[in-house]
């Protein structure tokens, strides 16, 4: 039975219809029929989320209570008072109580040790699709048995109230830890969804000494595991898609003492540029059942246009996991072997791929570091460097050294091998030179795999630290010295030196009480 407090215990009537678990053709007839989104030529459900295509994180918010004692708080991690949540809790879910609204049980955890029973209670149809697809479906015996570990409630067509709800717009993601509730209001952007739940196990897990990790994973037939750290655009997603090797997850990951498990039971796929060549096994997923968030699509043909930019550049697709063949499932694997840090450098100046030891590991874990292009947002003219602790600094309650401590301690146990591989540009920066082959990206992950680039020669960087791999099985050594592809070699070291003073200045405003070891171990300018 549907446990329905969050509206009864607030003395709320439920006057609206109520969908509980339904199925996932239910669910697309119901967002068609509402008009919510339309059918693609090839079955997925193609949906709209309006002003907002993507998260919202200065409108994220975590009560201020006792059970959240060990929050970071800062510009990401912001206080909202009890009451106000309060409040807010009571105004949302009379929202969704007077209209037709959707319940979803399911769980986040592969791992049955570490598993949380989640509730989701939308007010859109695709929504509760979207949830569905990416976390995991319980069996019939464990929906039986089901009670919500945490209940998100999902309103977008309510504006939340900044003068009384002590948001900063009409927007708002607000967590209470004590409540066990998530509330969302005035977005349609459903990855908040899904970040929001990430948001909670990055909180919870550590206190079961689990390392909660914003990374892709999958794992070879040996048993041999890669965890792929990286923010948005870096190749996660891509990379860990590989026909020889079973998908663990895209995009979220618990390290427990037993290994990686899947915090997800679906994954959430970038779409821009998509094509079978390239990504095949992400291209074959985006059928019947599949959600596309902002993916333009011809009215008439029903065909996709993966390569427009029309609606946003962050075009994204949500598909269960076992829509990729040969995933594993359930998605538990053992300790990785190796683990590849990726950022997108625009800049142009970091090597195609870096050998790192532990220090240096957690120094470019607590970085995060990434670029901005040019034109992807307003005012943003040329390449400019981003950090983002973790490599998912806006899901992180906890303090980021609390994170890097624990992967220090793992990749000691477990001698795992850590690599930054550079999936942007070369021979220049962006708009001069170009964005490092796919092709070639794909032949240094699989020498880091098999262990090729653990007995290669390698040298110190000067700038950067770390140590230039000299041979990868495959590729042109000329390629692996980023300097030796720039004409302008002026230019390159005004540049390696620009990024390597933009490393230091983060580092040193964000985590000057690390370890010195850890310190000592990024770029010198």
């Amino acid at each position: 039975m549907l446990d329905v407090r969050h509206f009864s215990e607030l003395g709320i009537d439920r006057t609206g219809p109520m969908s509980v678990d339904i199925s996932t053709a239910a669910l697309v007839e119901a967002a068609v029929r509402l008009d919510e989104g339309s059918l693609s030529d090839e079955g997925a459900l193609v949906t709209a989320t309006g002003e907002f295509t993507g998260r919202s994180p200065q409108d994220r918010f975590i009560v201020d209570d006792r059970a959240a004692r060990q929050v970071a708080w800062g510009a990401v991690n912001q206080r909202m008072p009890e009451a106000a949540f309060k409040s807010l809790h009571a105004r949302i879910a009379a929202h969704l109580a007077a209209r037709p609204h959707y319940v979803f049980n399911g769980f986040a955890g592969a791992d049955l040790r570490h598993r949380m029973p989640v509730r989701v209670v939308t007010e859109l149809a695709w929504h509760s699709l979207f949830a569905r697809q990416l976390l995991i479906r319980p069996t019939d015996a464990e929906l039986d048995q089901h009670q919500p570990a945490f209940t998100v409630l999902s309103a977008p067509t309510l504006k939340a109230d900044p003068g009384r709800d002590h948001t900063r717009s009409q927007t708002v993601i607000a967590i209470s830890f004590s409540q066990r509730v998530v509330l969302i209001a005035g977005t349609a952007y459903a990855g908040e969804i899904k970040k929001a739940i990430f948001s909670v196990l990055n909180y919870l897990l550590p206190d079961a000494g689990v390392l909660p990790m914003h990374c892709s994973a999958n794992v070879g037939k040996a048993g041999d595991v890669a965890l792929f750290f990286g923010l948005s655009g870096t190749g996660k997603t891509t990379l860990s898609a590989d026909p020889e090797r079973a998908l663990i997850g895209d995009d979220e990951h618990g390290w427990s003492d037993r290994g990686v498990f899947n915090l997800e039971g679906g994954c959430y796929a970038k779409c821009i540029g998509l094509s079978a060549d390239k990504e095949p096994q992400i291209h074959a997923a985006i059928r019947f059942g599949t959600v596309l968030e902002n993916v333009v699509m011809d009215p008439e043909t029903r065909k996709l246009d993966y390569a427009s930019e029309a609606l946003t550049e962050n075009t994204r697709a949500a598909y269960p996991l076992e829509y990729i063949p040969g995933a594993l499932i359930p998605s538990v694997a053992g300790h990785p072997r190796v683990i590849l840090f990726l950022t997108a450098d625009a800049s142009g100046v970091l090597p195609p791929v870096l050998r790192l030891n532990e220090e240096e590991a957690m120094y470019h874990f607590l970085s995060g570091y990434t670029s901005k292009l040019a034109g992807t947002e307003r005012g943003v003219t040329h390449p400019e460097p981003t950090f983002s602790a973790c490599f998912g600094e806006p899901f992180m309650p906890r303090s980021a050294e609390t994170y890097a401590q624990m992967l220090g301690e793992q990749i000691r146990a477990h001698e795992t091998g850590v690599y930054l591989v550079n999936t942007g540009w070369t021979g220049g920066p962006y708009g001069v030179g170009r964005r490092i082959d796919l092709a070639i990206t794909r032949k240094i992950v699989q020498g880091a795999l098999a262990g090729d680039l653990d007995r290669v020669s390698v040298r110190r960087h000067p700038v950067f630290g770390g140590s230039v791999v000299e041979d990868v099985p495959g590729c042109d050594p000329g390629l692996l010295d980023a300097r030796s592809t720039w004409q302008d070699k002026a230019a390159y070291d005004r540049s390696a030196r620009e990024l390597a003073q933009a490393f230091s200045a983060n580092f040193d405003k964000k985590f000057a009480n690390a370890p010195a070891a850890v310190r000592q171990a990024g770029p010198r300018p």
